[in-house]
């Protein structure tokens, strides 16, 4: 593999690395899936699915929504999260795209 190639799948894992850590979690696995068969969540109501305090489920959602994995709309005072799996399939896509082309098949 040419250095350039290698320049190219270190950034593409880069650009991962966030989405990895956060999707490496059980909690946020959890949080995850209840927002994946709930839809729109917020704290207290994701608090009450899974035993965790509501400051730890605000720290895992901080961590998923600084991954791209969750965005929040403002709804009076309370935030209400759902998934963004577009963006986050389309980065891990590449980095195993990448990966193919200069990894497997240089």
């Amino acid at each position: 593999m040419n250095s350039s190639a290698n320049e190219a799948v270190l950034q593409q894992f880069r650009n991962c690395s966030l989405i990895f850590v956060a999707l490496g979690d059980p909690n946020r696995q959890d949080i995850i899936m209840k927002l994946a068969e709930r839809g729109r969540l917020n704290v207290n109501q994701i608090t009450e699915m899974i035993a965790l305090s509501r400051p730890a489920v605000s720290h895992h959602l901080k961590i998923l929504r600084e991954a791209g994995i969750l965005k929040a709309d403002k709804l009076g005072k309370e935030k209400f999260y759902y998934l963004n799996l577009e963006h986050v399939m389309t980065e891990i896509k590449e980095l195993f795209a990448r990966m193919e082309q200069d990894c497997i098949h240089p």
